[in-house]
């Protein structure tokens, strides 16, 4: 499961497609509706929230609103009815390593969006979390260079 924090707009087609599902399955799991993933760790900062399903409901409205700049349609009813008007902190060094992990997929996936954000510097999160100084994350892998 990956639950970007990066802004939407940067995902390739794929990796946009594969985030709306996995957000509705990471809303599935915050309502008990599910066996697996329950402890999975980038669930614990919607579960931190006071309204985690009105967190992840929030989440996946961004997801929907940059599918529809790009004329897909992905089914908002699917999305709970729960609001949440908060920000889920995130580290600049969480950023920058889902933007290089995200460029390696899109590197292969898709040529030339890679080619237009490669020389981007400055990652903008997903519209829901606020940007702070730090490193990554204590959950993520990080694999040996």
């Amino acid at each position: 499961m990956r639950l970007w924090s990066l802004h939407p707009k940067y995902l390739d087609a794929k990796g946009l497609v594969a985030l709306w599902r996995e957000g509705l399955l990471a809303q599935r799991v915050l309502a008990g509706n599910t066996i697996g993933y329950r402890n999975h760790p980038q669930l614990e900062r919607f579960k931190k929230t006071v309204n985690p399903l009105g967190a992840i409901a929030t989440y996946l409205r961004f997801v929907v609103n940059e599918s529809e700049t790009r004329g897909y349609r992905f089914d908002k009813s699917k999305i709970n009815n729960g609001k949440w008007r908060g920000k889920i902190r995130v580290t600049s060094g969480q950023l920058d390593y889902e933007f290089k992990h995200l460029l390696k997929k899109i590197e292969q996936r898709d040529p030339k969006r890679f080619a237009d954000q490669k020389g981007i510097q400055a990652v903008e999160p997903h519209p829901m979390f606020s940007k702070t100084q730090g490193g990554t994350a204590p959950w993520e892998i990080i694999p040996p260079m």
